[in-house]
């Protein structure tokens, strides 16, 4: 009769190697692949409220432009009416305030004092035609200008050919 080698007189290589953690024997794949699940959600979370505009209470920061300071805050109720002007070539491919690359057929804008991220109601006082934009950048910085529209913005209000018109800026949604 042959004799049977004991538990602690086996080779290591007819040993069964440890395939999974304790964790994934215990609670299966599914809690591995859920938990993955939960960090690219993170992830995903974290690239869209940067890619999407939002810059935390450094949007709110002070800056100077030109020896004038401005001052963004959070307005409570925001409806003001004003001249409108839009930008486009020169700046397009540009880096703006939160980021950004300036895409001229976006719906986007610049507005001096803001919050950066702030979703707006643009209407065209002359024909009554209205856009949603997302305030992205600062500006504009000349003469007595409220905001500053992308190049579509502009086609879409139906002003892009005059360059400038009177405009109803409401604020919809500040990610502060």
């Amino acid at each position: 009769m042959p004799v049977q080698p004991s538990s602690r007189t086996r080779s290591t290589a007819s040993r069964r190697p440890r395939r999974h953690s304790s964790r994934v024997r215990r609670y299966g794949r599914s809690a591995e692949l859920a938990s993955l699940a939960g960090v690219l959600a993170l992830a995903a979370v974290a690239w869209v409220m940067t890619t999407a505009g939002y810059d935390g209470r450094r949007g709110l920061s002070p800056y100077t432009i030109q020896g004038v300071r401005y001052e963004p805050q959070v307005y409570e109720a925001y409806s003001t009416v004003g001249t409108a002007s839009w930008y486009g070539h020169p700046f397009h491919g540009r880096a703006t305030a939160n980021g950004e690359t300036y895409d001229q057929e976006a719906f986007t804008a610049a507005h001096p004092t803001l919050p950066l991220g702030t979703r707006v109601k643009v209407t065209n006082l002359a024909n009554g035609r209205s856009v949603l934009l997302t305030i992205n950048d600062r500006g504009p910085f000349v003469d007595d200008r409220l905001i500053d529209l992308s190049r579509m913005a502009a086609r879409r209000l139906g002003f892009k050919d005059q360059g400038l018109t009177q405009v109803r800026v409401t604020a919809l949604h500040s990610p502060l």
